[in-house]
């Protein structure tokens, strides 16, 4: 009876392991664990902005200002699931995301006179200080529905590269 017992305990332990594993791996959970990580600042995040920083021209500073400036941004975006559609192996789950508005800074023709030279030229330096500090005063928010594409590869959903627009919209630089 013992040995019956113990059988039957490690068969349901085996089926909630399965259960649990099949109800982390939809297409919605893949992508809430996606976005999830922005906010968590998992590691994965912050390498890929350390990444993404190595070849902007910046100063040291300045890639330590606009890191620290990306952070809280991603600590605040917020997000909703709207729709999960499934057909066969290929998936689309639209997501409603909310993040600071950086594209009207970013599109901006107008650059102050008090970081001019005298000959009415500005260096990459002093553009790049200014677009910074212009950043950090942001408090507009916008929404934007992005569609991320996943792919089931050996049974588990897999999110398909994402294209320019949507890492736009999610960073909060998408202009028009």
């Amino acid at each position: 009876m013992k040995k019956l017992f113990i059988a039957c305990l490690c068969m349901l332990s085996l089926v909630g392991c399965s259960i649990g594993k099949d109800m982390t791996n939809t297409p919605t959970k893949r992508v809430e664990a996606y976005m999830d990580g922005y906010q968590k600042l998992d590691s994965s995040v912050l390498n890929d902005l350390d990444t993404l920083l190595h070849d902007v021209e910046y100063t040291v500073e300045q890639k330590s200002r606009y890191k620290e400036l990306m952070k809280k941004h991603y600590k605040d975006m917020k997000y909703e699931i709207k729709e999960e559609k499934i057909n066969g192996d290929k998936a689309t789950v639209e997501v409603e995301v909310e993040v600071k508005d950086y594209s009207k800074v970013l599109s901006s023709k107008e650059v102050p006179d008090d970081i001019k030279d005298e000959e009415g030229n500005y260096t990459d330096e002093a553009y790049y200080n200014y677009q910074l500090n212009e950043m950090e005063k942001v408090e507009d928010k916008v929404k934007y529905t992005v569609t991320f594409y996943l792919t089931k590869k050996d049974k588990e959903w897999q999110i398909d590269d994402l294209n320019e627009s949507t890492l736009q919209k999610i960073h909060g630089i998408y202009i028009y």
